[in-house]
C-alpha cells in the first residue's frame, strides 16, 4: 500500500467545482483521495492510498494517484508529490523490544 499526497492549486474552480472539493474534503487516505483545501480554494492537498503489488514502485503509485485526481476533474498545478510505501514502515508496540 502506498500513501500520496500532491500538494497544488487549484486553476479557478467555478461554484460547482467548489462544491465537488467540499464533498471529497477530509484528511483521511483513500482510494478516491480526499481534499484539505484553504479557505480562498486556490491551494490544496490531495490524500490518496493506492494498492501496490509486489514490483509496484513510486512511479507506480504516482501515476495511480494522479489519475485519481484527474478523475476528479478540477483544474490544477501539481507543486510537490510525497510517497510512503506503507510496505516498510515497521510498527514498534509499547513495552517490546526487537
Amino acid at each position: 500500500m502506498f500513501r500520496v499526497m500532491i500538494r497544488g492549486k487549484f486553476g479557478g474552480l467555478n461554484d460547482v467545482g467548489r462544491a465537488a472539493v467540499l464533498a471529497a474534503g477530509g484528511a483521511a487516505f483513500t482510494e478516491a483521495g480526499a481534499f484539505t483545501h484553504d479557505v480562498s480554494f486556490s491551494a490544496f492537498t490531495f490524500r490518496c492510498q493506492v494498492p501496490a503489488g509486489p514490483d509496484d514502485g513510486e512511479d507506480d503509485a504516482v501515476r495511480k494517484a494522479t489519475a485519481a485526481l484527474d478523475a476528479h476533474g478540477h483544474p490544477y498545478q501539481v507543486l510537490h508529490v510525497a510517497v510512503t510505501d506503507m510496505r516498510h514502515i515497521k510498527i514498534r508496540r509499547k513495552g517490546r523490544r526487537e
